[in-house]
């Protein structure tokens, strides 16, 4: 009956907790442990897992539970926060941020916003990326640290950045860098979300955000988030459903 749960906090980052008797249909805790629950904890220290002793629900983000959709992003966002969050580590940007992405997407699951949702999830990689001290660098070069110009440059996600035209000559490892692109990568990464919420760039535009994006959280955690299958199998449905 008893439930070993991963909870993230302002305070102490990703801890695991044990929640005794959850399973059970007369537990009081029940309903205010589920996922993506904003819960207020009471807990007691013991000798291997602290216990969750009381538990009292802050925000449900009920309409978001109740989307397949925003699911399958919500997952995604709280899945990359425990990639990059260490046990008693105090991060409250980070807890703001998250708590932020899933109020956001509740909103438009429940229809009181109107945005593209995978425009949040690349401003939330990329804000992400910075809290975490993983940022990439879009602004300047990375040899000569000079400021990159609105032209082709180069792309290099081992060293987290771009070279100017100039500089990426001599690198094996890099790619062309649209300067479309290079200019949605600032932005976002700049960016508060009322700002970006607004931007309708070409989907071509997004796609190779997603892509730089993606291979770059890649070669960060060298690994794939489990929750990016999900999310890739969600938007197969929907292209199956519009054709």
């Amino acid at each position: 009956a008893d439930r070993i749960l991963r909870v993230f906090t302002p305070g102490s980052g990703k801890q695991e907790l044990i929640a005794k008797g959850i399973r059970k249909t007369t537990s009081r805790k029940a309903g205010h442990l589920e996922l993506f629950t904003h819960a207020s904890l009471l807990v007691a220290q013991a000798r291997t897992w602290d216990i969750i002793t009381e538990a009292a629900t802050v925000e449900s983000f009920r309409h978001l539970r109740e989307d397949l959709d925003a699911i399958g992003r919500a997952s995604y966002l709280v899945e990359l926060v425990d990639s990059f969050s260490e046990a008693e580590n105090e991060n409250l940007p980070l807890w703001d941020l998250l708590l932020f992405a899933l109020r956001t997407l509740d909103e438009h699951s429940q229809g009181s916003t109107t945005y593209d949702p995978t425009l949040l999830l690349r401003w939330f990689e990329l804000h992400l990326l910075t809290i975490t001290g993983f940022q990439p660098q879009f602004f300047h070069c990375l040899a000569c640290e000079e400021p990159l110009t609105p032209i082709t440059n180069f792309l290099s996600l081992a060293e987290g950045g771009v070279y100017c035209a100039n500089c990426g000559k001599g690198h094996h490892d890099v790619e062309p860098l649209e300067a479309d692109v290079l200019k949605i990568l600032r932005f976002l990464q700049s960016r508060d979300w009322p700002e970006v919420r607004v931007v309708a760039a070409r989907p071509t535009i997004m796609m190779r955000v997603e892509n730089i994006l993606y291979r770059y959280l890649l070669t960060v955690l060298e690994r794939q988030p489990k929750s990016v299958e999900f999310l890739r199998k969600l938007q197969a449905l929907v292209k199956q459903n519009i054709h």
